[in-house]
């Protein structure tokens, strides 16, 4: 009998970390709805609860905190915590001109604190003197915009913790729900409410141990979309390879998931549109967050940002919705959606140098084939006017030549004031065609030697490309103090060779530490742009 429950447990623990690794693995996520998912393309993610009035990380700040620290955040942060300016239809309305498809709003952070009127603790928003349900609010007033209602919640409940004479901490045994009886029947009662008291839930955000709570909210609505714990959701990067199927980056504005009123640095709105297009042209969605100040109104910088993005969709919002990738993700300084089951393609120009308005510039596209019945044009230009020059014909040509098709085009939207838009220009092709087959690398396996600290890295071209030769590589970086989904460490390269010919190939990564966790992927550099394999883990403990 130990021996069987040993087994058991062994089972148990490797499916919990295969899910992981791999949030597909036993998902109730319909393909249909993963598909209309992909389609949405840009989401708002919305951080928001009572330790905003100290302008602190989210939540985290109780880890490794004081006695005396933990026991005034529980008691005493909700005594105050009153946003009075709090209006969320302005954050709707303002969302729906950005462009904006569906909102995921922090129901619950690790904190435990409750954003709803729920009957499972005093720990929550009807403990304030605000005491008003800030969920029902949100969710409704989006709603009313035609923006598709998400939750986020973390299995994880600081105050639980606290309560149960339980050091604060995350990601280990001790305390995670499936070890917890009393804190897994809290959350289970919790998504119970959830999921059933705010009419259709579209999205469920799980920022934790996912196992049985994503169950119960497949068995409650079974249309919901679990993204994290159902999907991959990768946080403050973008993979270097297109993911397959349904993904979801996740992204603040600044450095910061919650107001912080200091120390924070805030992305350009040209930086957030640049994100947005990269994480398309890879097939994601894009999940961008805004942290309100206590007060409940929007910090200016984040309003400003989300004003400059809302004008750049409102000219190109086509090349955004219903898109998947193009058989390269880009040429340089221009990226590629193709428009989901048709033949249309847009090219994403980002203005490096500056296109300045009333100039033509030529573009030769090499993964582009015209066909007789392609077209081209200019997203949100009608091709026939620039303003003040009448004599001028704007209208875009092209010429399919032996490297590549060429694109002649002019800028001659008047978007602001000095004619110095800074942002991408979208070219749009229709009836056009691949022009050839790309290279494909893989990611293998990694070998740790503990006597030189040096780990072989092995990988493959499966494909030349009809290329006759090949710069092929790795990269590696530490992931060691990173939650499960962030990936703000940046690649290290690991040197790179040359090939001739598909195969396996092999490189070196000395200088490892033999207690780190890193991740490591294979690239292939092709005439055109870098391509990579999938990033694998190497734990060296």
């Amino acid at each position: 009998m130990r021996r069987t429950l040993l087994t058991l447990t062994l089972a148990a623990g490797l499916l919990s970390a295969q899910r992981s690794e791999n949030p597909e693995i036993g998902s109730l996520n319909k393909p249909e709805r993963l598909e209309w998912f992909r389609d949405l393309g840009f989401g708002m993610f919305i951080h928001w609860s009572v330790d905003s009035q100290l302008g602190v990380v989210i939540s985290h700040s109780m880890a490794g905190a004081s006695d005396d620290y933990n026991k005034r955040f529980l008691a005493e942060l909700p005594k105050t915590f009153n946003p009075r300016k709090f209006y969320p239809q302005d954050w709707a309305a303002l969302a729906k001109l950005a462009g904006i498809k569906y909102v995921v709003f922090t129901t619950k952070h690790h904190s435990g604190f409750a954003m709803w009127d729920t009957k499972t603790t005093n720990f929550g928003i009807m403990s304030t003197p605000y005491k008003h349900d800030i969920t029902r609010e949100i969710l409704d007033a989006f709603k009313a915009q035609g923006i598709l209602p998400g939750i986020y919640f973390s299995p994880d409940d600081f105050n639980w913790l606290v309560q149960n004479g339980k050091d604060v901490q995350r990601n280990i045994p001790a305390v995670a729900p499936a070890n917890n009886p009393g804190l897994m029947k809290l959350d289970l009662d919790q998504v119970r409410e959830l999921m059933t008291n705010y009419g259709p839930i579209d999205f469920v955000f799980f920022d934790g141990p996912a196992e049985g709570l994503r169950d119960l909210a497949w068995k409650l609505q079974p249309n919901t979309v679990v993204t994290r714990g159902g999907i991959q959701t990768p946080e403050l990067y973008v993979p270097g390879v297109p993911l397959p199927g349904a993904w979801e980056a996740n992204f603040t504005m600044g450095t910061a998931w919650q107001y912080q009123p200091q120390n924070e640095n805030y992305k350009t709105g040209g930086r957030v549109i640049d994100i947005l297009v990269e994480t398309r042209a890879k097939g994601g969605n894009l999940l961008l967050n805004i942290g309100p100040k206590p007060d409940g109104e929007l910090p200016i910088e984040q309003e400003e940002r989300l004003r400059e993005v809302a004008l750049w969709m409102f000219v190109n919002s086509e090349c955004i919705y219903a898109t998947r990738p193009w058989v390269i993700t880009n040429e340089g300084n221009i990226w590629f959606t193709k428009k989901k089951n048709e033949d249309t393609l847009y090219a994403i120009v980002k203005q490096e140098p500056r296109w300045v308005r009333g100039d033509w510039r030529e573009f030769v596209l090499k993964s582009v084939q015209a066909t007789p019945q392609t077209e081209v044009s200019v997203v949100g230009q009608n091709g026939r006017v620039l303003e003040y020059r009448p004599t001028v014909n704007p209208r875009p040509t092209y010429e399919q030549k032996p490297d590549g098709l060429h694109v002649r085009a002019m800028f001659t939207h008047r978007l602001q004031d000095n004619s110095r838009w800074p942002n991408p220009i979208v070219l749009k092709l229709t009836n056009v065609k691949p022009a050839f087959a790309p290279p494909k690398v893989e990611t293998s396996s990694a070998v740790f030697d503990k006597a030189t600290n040096t780990a072989t890295l092995e990988g493959a071209i499966t494909d030349m490309g009809r290329s006759a030769s090949l710069e092929v590589g790795f990269q590696i970086r530490s992931i060691v103090g990173l939650d499960a989904s962030d990936r703000s460490i940046p690649w290290q390269e690991a040197g790179s060779t040359t090939v001739t010919k598909a195969g396996p190939f092999t490189m070196k990564a000395p200088g490892l530490k033999s207690d780190g966790i890193y991740e490591y992927r294979a690239y292939v550099k092709h005439p055109l742009l870098t391509l990579y394999g999938a990033e694998k883990r190497l734990s060296l403990r």
